[in-house]
């Protein structure tokens, strides 16, 4: 081969190298270019997505709703639980958005109080009302009732608030041709409360809540409606499930107070509830603690088993199914809970002190935790 023809050949080769690097670089660059193109997509995607996350969150419930919603916010509350209260009212989409939103708009300065509320509001206009606080009048006095108590312990707050002695409270809230009236004007009492094995007629429905009232010394009659009112409207709330409840008011109000006697956090009380429907299915006792210190007429920090053996239509390690009456006054949550238990399979579950509560679905693994925690 001639040198010029080597020359030729050396020179279609650089030139086929040149035409293989020119498209390597071509088909580079279209790479760069589609995963350039792939993230702006991706990051618009996100953009929009927490665009209308954000947007659905601050937009009204419903705009064309009129009602009023009745909002307690308890003194002492904090922006998750307000944000909570908020949520199980329907008001907003999610509890958690509210919190973070809050924060991150450092809003501060949530004033205790009853409002009234409408799903037609955006967010930033709860947030101005329950930061302006409610107007109240000058009241004569008031009294709180926290979630879980017994009767007997409202009727002390309310003889220490007013000149009604506890005589004449327990004699009234006894009364059977009273309880009778109330009965024939209050759709959450029924006959139920008339059985004669009942210790408190009325446990269960005294609604816990702040209660304010503008008269010196309001009548007892004038109390204990104002507390069968706030009941009947926060259970009206729910009157779809209890409409397609297999159990009746009564009841319900029962499981809901062994929930509130049982449950600290608002998860664990529908997974609770879930586990009382499970047993109640299979006919299979309740066996809750709550319903054995009631039966006794104190609380107890630990149920021993001879605390078991007392004789007693409340005593649910004795006697299968839903107690002849409620066993505190529950609050909203717990009678949420009540009526949409969580479905799952678990028939066991142990209350820590600490408020962390233990499932299992054997009695077996039950019986694991008890000897793990217990001891």
């Amino acid at each position: 081969m001639s040198s010029d023809d080597k020359q030729k050949v050396k020179q279609e080769i650089k030139k086929k190298l040149l035409r293989e690097r020119q498209e390597e670089a071509s088909i580079v660059r279209k790479i760069v270019m589609v995963c350039l193109l792939l993230l702006i997509i991706a990051f618009t995607v996100a953009g929009t997505s927490a665009y209308y996350y954000v947007k659905g969150g601050l937009e009204p419930i419903d705009e064309t709703s009129e009602e009023l919603i009745n909002v307690h916010i308890p003194i002492g509350s904090t922006s998750t639980r307000i944000g909570t209260i908020l949520e199980e009212h329907g008001l907003i989409k999610n509890a958690s958005f509210f919190r973070y939103y809050i924060r991150y708009k450092n809003e501060t300065g949530f004033q205790a109080g009853d409002y009234q509320l409408s799903k037609s509001m955006h967010m930033d206009e709860m947030i101005a009302a329950l930061k302006e606080g409610t107007v109240y009048q000058e009241y004569a006095f008031s009294f709180t009732i926290p979630e879980g108590r017994w009767l007997e312990s409202i009727l002390n707050v309310i003889s220490e608030k007013t000149n009604h002695t506890i005589e004449d409270l327990t004699e009234k809230v006894q009364d059977k041709d009273y309880l009778q009236s109330l009965i024939n004007r209050y759709s959450i009492l029924t006959d139920d409360i008339l059985d004669e094995r009942i210790r408190w007629p009325l446990e269960g429905y005294l609604f816990p809540s702040r209660y304010d009232f503008v008269e010196e010394n309001p009548s007892i009659e004038a109390i204990i409606e104002a507390m069968l009112q706030r009941t009947e409207q926060v259970v009206g709330k729910y009157f779809e499930d209890l409409e397609e409840s297999e159990y009746n008011i009564h009841e319900i109000m029962t499981l809901a107070s062994i929930i509130e006697g049982e449950a600290q956090k608002t998860e664990d009380r529908y997974i609770i509830s879930g586990v009382l429907y499970n047993r109640l299915n299979i006919n299979m006792a309740l066996q809750v603690d709550p319903t054995v210190a009631y039966a006794h007429g104190e609380h107890f920090s630990r149920t021993l088993y001879e605390h078991l053996e007392i004789d007693s239509p409340y005593n649910t390690y004795r006697y299968a199914g839903i107690p002849i009456g409620p066993i505190n006054n529950p609050g909203e949550a717990s009678i949420k809970a009540a009526l949409q238990p969580q479905e799952h399979k678990y028939l066991y579950f142990y209350a820590r002190s600490d408020g962390e509560v233990m499932y299992s679905e054997t009695f077996q693994q039950h019986q694991q935790i008890l000897s793990q925690y217990r001891n």
